[in-house]
Formats: structure tokens, sequence, C-alpha cells
């Protein structure tokens, strides 16, 4: 097999490849989050992935960002996409809100994506089929959740970091898809992880609760640093700088029917026929959203 041929291949499961990674970060907060505030957590997380990346583009010389501006627009995209989406959803389910139901509003970002798509026309204007795609993922997306919402779960200040998780990941996507030119995924991910270190560390420090480092903590870290953030988050940066906004964000769709999946897998938490249902659902409908013109 040439080296083209299997760069394709690769290409192509991407998509496959980062939504099973990112699905995980669910699951990662279960084991870890008891252990440990949320800022805190993510401050070291940045820290040591800081420190990887830093390793990893020395031993590897990659190139860095020209001018200032560029690393202006990727300290912007650390701090939504890292600092504000991270940090939104780890302190609403600190504060008692369900990774189902935090899942399920950040599973809005395809809907806000596609309707500022449309409405502003940076890219191209979304087609019926790809709203249509939108919705039936969404209604997929319900029912893989729904069974998860709990009375009684949901507080004001929980809702607001899910929202502003929401928001941040969506602004980011598309600030990131407009602003930030095509460049290392090593160094522009070091840049991005500085800066939401940078937001998130002061909140740390603020946090009265102490890390427990127990082994489910130390294991979380590890996931974390290693999968999420090394390999999730830089796959996330060449999807959104090699496809269009809207593309990228239905990705998100399949990522709580992924969690839900591994969820079963590993916790044996059931998965009854209204929650394959939504499955298949919202693959058809990130199908209509990805599938090219």
């Amino acid at each position: 097999m040439t080296v083209s041929a299997a760069q394709a291949r690769w290409l192509r499961a991407m998509p496959a490849v980062f939504v099973l990674i990112w699905s995980t970060g669910f699951v990662v907060a279960r084991f870890g989050m008891p252990h440990a505030p949320p800022f805190s957590f993510l401050s070291w997380r940045y820290a040591l992935s800081c420190g990887a990346f830093v390793l990893w583009v020395r031993w590897a010389g990659a190139a860095w960002p020209q001018g200032r501006q560029q690393w202006l627009h990727l300290a912007v995209t650390g701090v939504l996409m890292h600092g504000g989406y991270l940090g939104g959803v780890w302190s609403a389910v600190k504060l008692g809100l369900g990774a189902g139901t935090a899942s399920l509003i950040v599973g809005l970002q395809p809907v806000l994506t596609a309707l500022w798509v449309s409405a502003t026309g940076s890219e191209h204007r979304v087609s019926a089929r790809q709203w249509l795609g939108l919705l039936m993922g969404l209604g997929g997306l319900a029912l893989v959740v729904w069974h998860r919402l709990g009375m009684g779960e949901a507080s004001g200040p929980s809702l607001t970091w899910a929202v502003l998780a929401l928001l941040s990941i969506t602004a980011g996507t598309l600030y990131q898809k407009r602003h930030v030119q095509p460049c290392d995924v090593r160094t522009a991910n070091l840049i991005q992880l500085a800066a939401a270190l940078a937001v998130s560390l002061p909140l740390a420090l603020l946090e009265p609760q102490a890390m427990d480092w127990t082994g489910e903590l130390v294991g979380a870290m590890a996931w974390s640093v290693l999968a999420l953030t090394l390999g999730g988050s830089s796959l996330l940066y060449l999807l959104i700088q090699r496809g269009a906004a809207t593309q990228v964000a239905s990705l998100m769709y399949l990522v709580p029917p992924c969690t839900a999946v591994l969820a079963w897998a590993l916790f044996g938490e059931a998965l009854g026929l209204r929650v394959l249902a939504g499955i298949g659902l919202t693959v058809a409908g990130v199908a209509l959203v990805t599938r090219s013109r």
C-alpha cells in the first residue's frame, strides 16, 4: 500500500476516530470528577498537555504559526474550545447536572452552527436536506439521552454552565474556521492549551476543594491528557481545518449515542429500543448533513 493510499484511508477514518475518542470525555468525568474540582482538574490537564506538546514540538521540529495575529486567533479559539467548553461541561456536572442532560444541551451545537452559517452566508446556505438531517439528528439525540433526564437534577447555575459550554464550542468552531490559517496542529494546540490554562488557573485558585489523587483520578487525568487532548483535540483541529463548519459540528451528534454504547460496555447501562432507535436516527441525520452535494 502506497503512502498516499495510507493517508487517504486515515483521512476517511478521522471522523470515526474523533467521535470515539471525544465520547470518552463523559466516561472520564464519571471516574475523575468526584475527586477534584473542575477548574483544578482542567488546569492540571492543560499544564500536563502543554508539557507533552512542548516535547513533541521540539522532537519533531514543528513549525510555529506565522505572525502575531495568528497567535492571537489561536489563543481565542483555545479559550473558547478548551477553557469555555470543558470548563462549562465539568462545572455543570460538578453542580449536579447529569452527563446525559449536559450532552443533550451541548449536542445543540450543530443547530446553532447551521443557523449561523445560514444567516451570515459565511460558507454556504444550508440546504433543506441538511436542515432535515440536523432535525433528525436532534431527534435521535433526544431519544438517546432523554431517559437520563432526572427530575430535579438541573438548577440555574448548572444550566448556565452547560449553555456556556454550548456557546463556547459553537463560537470556537466558527471562529477557528474563519480566522485561523492552516498550520502545524502540534504548535497550534500548544498555543490553544496555554491560553486555556491562563484563564482556568485563576479560577482553580478560587476553588475550596483540594485534588484527591486517587487511582481513578490519576487514570482520568492520564486519559484526558493523552487521548482526549493530544488525540481528540488534535483531530478536532484538523477536521475543522479541512471541512465545513456545519459538517464538523454535525459529528457532535454522534457523541451522545457513542457515549451510551461505552456506558453499556463499561458500566452495564442498559441499551433499550428507544436508545437504539435514537442511534439509528442520529446516524441517518449526520449522513444527510455531511454528504457532499
